[in-house]
């Protein structure tokens, strides 16, 4: 028996069977029992149901992607054999319902390791209830690769303890009745069995969603609104359970207007405010974006984009919200754009987010995407006492003496104090009508250009207030890549391979997407001899960014059919491109 460092498990089924609940409770068991994790999850949009697939990879090592596909499917019904078919290659293993009733027979399938578990017939017959069928599956997975079966059972005791102890037994009865159908049943065929690891104290797991949650309580967040949309909405639940504790408030809008206007007003009373939508939200909210811009109100929108346009595909994966966060609003409304990497980026990004709408005063936009938004990770607890945050610069009562409040006085560096309802003193107006230093409406050509001007000149540098843009690979290379988003973890792992054959290889992973930061991509220009951006979106969005901001002549690559990347694509492209 060999053991292996990097395991991939897909699970696979009807969405009702229990497919989403039995991939979390594998990756909390794999995590408590030390193992790195890393999820992929997708399932039908419409109520009726469909198939469902829960994808986890296991591994010793940091893991940074999805990966390229899996090692084990395990099959709860034959639609879903029928949709992983073709990925069933020489090597992979195949755990499937079968020998019994409920179950199905595949066929042969050359050089693949075939174990039927008759997972509905354990259920329905020998514990009386099929909805056990999942903890039967996880029973069978755990005792087959060396998942600790320890940890799986303290996963599913603390899920459904509070349900009583009935439904408890039923469950852990039904892990059991797996493992024993395995161990009395089957002989290993396979090669597969994860090395041990020593467990963790210091792990939590958690999703992107939840991850932009704990980033904004750690930055400070008071308020939040927020209009229910697919895949944002757990922002909002994670939110619901935590918020009343830092004693801030939650309100659910009655559309996505009005989750903007409730945050725009609580902002401009003091409060550090956010909302958290999709696409067609934040479409939506693109007046109010222009008037956060003019009104000069600092405010945070969470964007966990879908595949598009109109209502597109509401579970599945894309990048092609940017022009619409770039550019979605009439006239010239400056905004900053930030985009997400990873789960631990989620929080560390969304407290950046916050501190740059603060020193600002605008609106920051931070985009994640439906795979990241439900990604599960392990990672480090977050040491609070490292995190630093910004508050906005306000209005001093005892500085005017006997002049009137300037609220968008014209500043060295175009920042102006903001004063707080009650301040004695500093009343102003603060609306989406063009403005004086005092906030009084003045329409003069002279004005409109000066205050256009201090809109967009307050950020110009904003690319100098975040950490240098990470770059890896070779120094001089005859291709450098540019990613942005959840991408980027598909482009290390192919710069890695690609440097493995020799090829000169580089990558530039900016988390500041607009206004696009210049200096970092001329200056990464000057070490390659082309540059490729892969992305999620049909147009290529950040690559014309790019272009338009720089005039750099980047080659774009494009998929979109609403999954991400896998490492192996990209790693085919540079070879292709060099």
């Amino acid at each position: 028996m060999s053991t292996k460092d990097d395991l991939t498990i897909r699970i696979g089924g009807e969405g009702g069977e229990g497919i989403i609940s039995s991939g979390d409770i594998l990756t909390q068991a794999a995590t408590r029992a030390g193992l790195n994790v890393l999820t992929f999850k997708t399932f039908p949009a419409e109520i009726k149901g469909g198939y469902a697939m829960y994808q986890v990879r296991l591994s010793n090592e940091k893991i940074i992607s999805t990966g390229d596909g899996f090692n084990v499917f395990v099959a709860f019904n034959e639609e879903a054999y029928k949709v992983n078919k073709k990925k069933l290659t020489e090597g992979t293993v195949f755990v499937y319902d079968g020998n019994g009733t409920g179950g199905f027979e595949p066929g042969d399938l050359p050089g693949v390791v075939s174990y039927a578990i008759p997972m509905s017939k354990i259920a329905k017959e020998d514990l009386g209830t099929y909805r056990s069928k999942n903890m039967v599956a996880l029973g069978a997975i755990a005792h087959l690769f060396s998942i600790s079966f320890k940890s799986l059972e303290e996963i599913v005791t603390n899920k459904f303890k509070r349900k009583g102890d009935d439904v408890v037994s039923v469950n852990i009865k039904a892990l059991h009745a797996g493992k024993d159908y395995v161990e009395k049943e089957l002989k290993k065929k396979d090669a597969i069995e994860l090395s041990s690891v020593e467990a963790k104290d210091d792990i939590i797991v958690i999703d992107g969603n939840e991850a932009i949650g704990l980033g904004a309580l750690l930055a400070g967040c008071n308020f939040f609104s927020c209009y229910p949309i697919t895949p944002a909405t757990d922002v909002a639940n994670w939110l619901s359970k935590f918020m009343p504790k830092v004693k801030g408030t939650l309100i659910q809008a009655e559309d996505e207007i009005a989750s903007l206007g409730n945050v725009l007003g609580a902002a401009y009373a003091g409060a550090k405010a956010m909302t958290a939508t999709s696409g067609p939200g934040l479409s939506l909210m693109s007046e109010l974006l222009g008037m956060a811009c003019m009104a000069e109100i600092p405010c945070v929108i969470v964007d966990v984009q879908r595949g598009g346009p109109s209502t597109g595909l509401p579970t599945k994966h894309e990048q092609s919200d940017l022009f619409l966060a770039a550019h979605g609003s009439h006239g010239d409304a400056s905004r900053i754009v930030l985009s997400c990497d990873n789960v631990e980026d989620c929080i560390s990004l969304t407290v950046e987010a916050f501190n740059l709408a603060e020193k600002y005063q605008a609106p920051v936009i931070l985009l994640s995407d439906g795979s990241l938004g439900m990604r599960k990770e392990g990672i480090k607890r977050p040491d609070i006492s490292k995190v630093k945050t910004l508050e906005r610069l306000k209005y001093d009562p005892s500085s005017n003496g006997d002049e009137p409040f300037m609220r968008y006085k014209i500043t060295d560096n175009w920042i102006s104090p903001m004063s707080i309802p009650g301040m004695e003193g500093g009343a102003y107006v603060a609306t989406g009508i063009e403005h004086g230093e005092t906030g009084a409406p003045k329409y003069t050509p002279d004005n409109h250009e000066l205050m256009g001007k201090k809109r967009f000149e307050k950020i110009k540098n904003v690319e100098d207030d975040l950490p240098e843009s990470k770059r890896i690979g070779d120094e001089q290379a005859d291709i450098g890549l540019i990613a942005w988003g959840s991408t980027q973890g598909d482009v290390t792992e192919a710069v890695n391979r690609a440097r493995a054959e020799g090829l000169k290889v580089a990558a530039l992973f900016p988390k500041l997407v607009y206004p696009v930061p210049v200096k970092a991509i001329e200056k990464f220009n000057k070490t390659v001899k082309k540059i490729m951006v892969p992305e999620i979106n049909y147009q290529g969005q950040f690559a014309d960014l790019i272009k338009a901001a720089t005039g750099i002549p980047v080659i774009k690559y494009n998929i979109y059919g609403g999954f991400p990347f896998t490492p192996n694509e990209i790693h085919n492209k540079i070879k292709e491109m060099i």
